[in-house]
C-alpha cells in the first residue's frame, strides 16, 4: 500500500514541476511580447 503512494507522489511532484516550468516560459513570453516589442517597433 505505501509503494503506491511513493509512485503517487512522484507523479504529482513532476506534473507540478513541468507546470511551473510553463508558467515561468509564459510569463516570459508575455512579458516580451506586451513590453518589449512596443518599445522597439518594426520598421
Amino acid at each position: 500500500m505505501f509503494q503506491l503512494a511513493v509512485v503517487w507522489h512522484y507523479w504529482i511532484g513532476f506534473l507540478l514541476a513541468i507546470g511551473a516550468v510553463l508558467a515561468v516560459l509564459g510569463v516570459i513570453v508575455g512579458y516580451l511580447l506586451k513590453v518589449e516589442n512596443p518599445r522597439y517597433p518594426k520598421r
